[in-house]
């Protein structure tokens, strides 16, 4: 009976807890030079995350000029006017804080998370590389970074065991001159090939205030906030605006078959599944999410259980919705055991997504799925951090920083046979990319049409 008790009130609780809205207040402002500025006050912990994103990604770049978005996330902190080489670092560690930068096919973002008396630091340091970074970028800072890059490519991509997987999936899923196309590193040829004045004119075209937008999140006074950024950012100049981007339609019309011979791969062979699918944000992006988490989203799911447990031809399966701003991916990633082919764990996968064709998942599937998307969901947001981000991707994706609820709601909306209809409409047989990944002279491990 107390058990009983205590499961109920278990339950009342989480009813409760779906009930409530999420609630994260801010204020936002544009200043003249276009700047878009978020503040998010909250005190429970006394730090604070300066998030700035700069609205250009790899997908803004031409071909023959790939890997300017990424080569400019490692130049950003090789000083800029007021702020001599290595300071930002070790300014920043100094007072506590630490600060990273990621570069996607949408966007660019840079953070610094710091003690809340250490805020106007950040500011400051954020507000000289986007004003003044020209003012000391150098030919040799350059060429030195583009080894950087180059070297980085070489241990995340030539030199990594399936390393090639993502870039030769996007040469197929995309054509030659769609903003997908290339890996956001770039390709070894086009990072020899720019020059100085291409990466100055690089940041005269993107990085400027109009193309960005700041989130200052954490435990600060929202008017004092205000003064500072005005303080640190309103002298920058502003750009002219960023050129629109244009793009050809993803379409595949056929089933493509790739087979890749990987020097570094000795043993054990990787299939990758790959389909187009919606944008952020669009209809059936969610439901994607949910499916990936049904076939592959933990020891129980539908793949891992027959792939990896019970039939034992896999070493591990993921499944996931790669969601981007024009379009996305739904992949399916799968190593085999020694011994075993890829045609034997694709003909598996296949069975799984038909049975999913023919009859929705169970509502315990779903809704387990839809628990452990909210769960990892609220579990972003505990930090000033987390919700800075969240803020930023919000506003560039929607225009409303504050869309957490609406976002969330997509998911808790979702129905058994929403999933179904997501996986007809989607996991077409004959729209879709299988890329083999084998080792030299070993074939016929690959996933063969036809297959058994």
């Amino acid at each position: 009976m107390k058990r009983m008790l205590l499961l109920l009130l278990l339950l009342t609780t989480f009813v409760l807890a779906e009930d409530s809205r999420i609630t994260v207040p801010y204020t936002r402002f544009t200043l003249p030079n276009g700047l878009s500025v978020i503040l998010h006050e909250d005190h429970s912990v006394p730090t604070v995350s300066v998030n700035v994103w700069y609205h250009v990604g790899s997908g803004n770049e031409k071909p023959g000029r790939t890997g300017f978005a990424h080569l400019f996330e490692h130049i950003m902190f090789e000083g800029s006017g007021n702020v001599p080489e290595g300071k930002f670092d070790e300014w920043l560690e100094a007072s506590g804080g630490d600060n990273n930068g990621s570069t996607t096919g949408d966007r660019t973002n840079y953070y610094e998370n710091v003690p809340s008396n250490a805020l106007e630091l950040p500011l400051f340091l954020e507000s000289d590389r986007m004003g003044f970074l020209l003012n000391a970028m150098t030919p040799g800072k350059v060429d030195g970074q583009r080894d950087v890059v180059k070297n980085e490519r070489r241990q995340s991509y030539e030199n990594r065991p399936y390393g090639l997987a993502f870039p030769t999936l996007a040469e197929n899923l995309y054509p030659k001159d769609h903003p997908y196309h290339w890996p956001t590193i770039g390709s070894m040829e086009d990072l020899s090939a720019a020059s100085y004045d291409d990466v100055v004119q690089f940041f005269k075209t993107y990085y400027v205030p109009n193309n960005a937008s700041l989130v200052v999140a954490g435990d600060i006074n929202t008017e004092q906030t205000k003064t500072l950024v005005t303080k640190w950012f309103s002298d920058v100049p502003m750009g002219k605006p960023a050129p629109p981007l244009f793009y050809p339609p993803a379409v595949l019309t056929e089933e493509k078959r790739v087979v890749l011979e990987d020097p570094m791969v000795k043993q054990l062979p990787r299939l990758y599944m790959a389909w187009h699918s919606p944008r952020s944000f669009a209809p059936g992006d969610a439901e994607l999410d949910i499916l990936s988490s049904v076939l592959a989203g933990g020891k129980t799911s539908r793949l891992y259980k027959r792939l990896v447990y019970d039939l034992q031809i896999a070493q591990d399966v993921s499944a996931f919705q790669y969601s981007s701003a024009i379009t996305s991916s739904f992949m399916i990633v799968s190593t085999a055991r020694s011994g075993h082919t890829l045609t034997e764990i694709e003909n598996v996968i296949q069975e799984e997504l038909d049975k999913i064709k023919a009859e929705p998942p169970t509502a315990m599937e779903v809704q387990r799925a839809v628990n452990q998307y909210e769960a990892s969901f609220l579990d972003r947001l505990e930090g000033a951090a987390g919700k800075a981000d969240q803020l930023n991707a919000y506003f560039k994706a929607t225009g409303n920083p504050d869309y957490f609820n609406e976002d969330l709601a997509r998911y808790q909306a979702i129905d058994a046979k929403d999933v179904q209809s997501v996986c007809n409409r989607y996991l077409k047989n004959d729209a879709r990319v299988i890329l083999s990944i084998v080792p030299v002279g070993m074939k016929e491990l690959a996933a063969m049409k036809g297959g058994k």
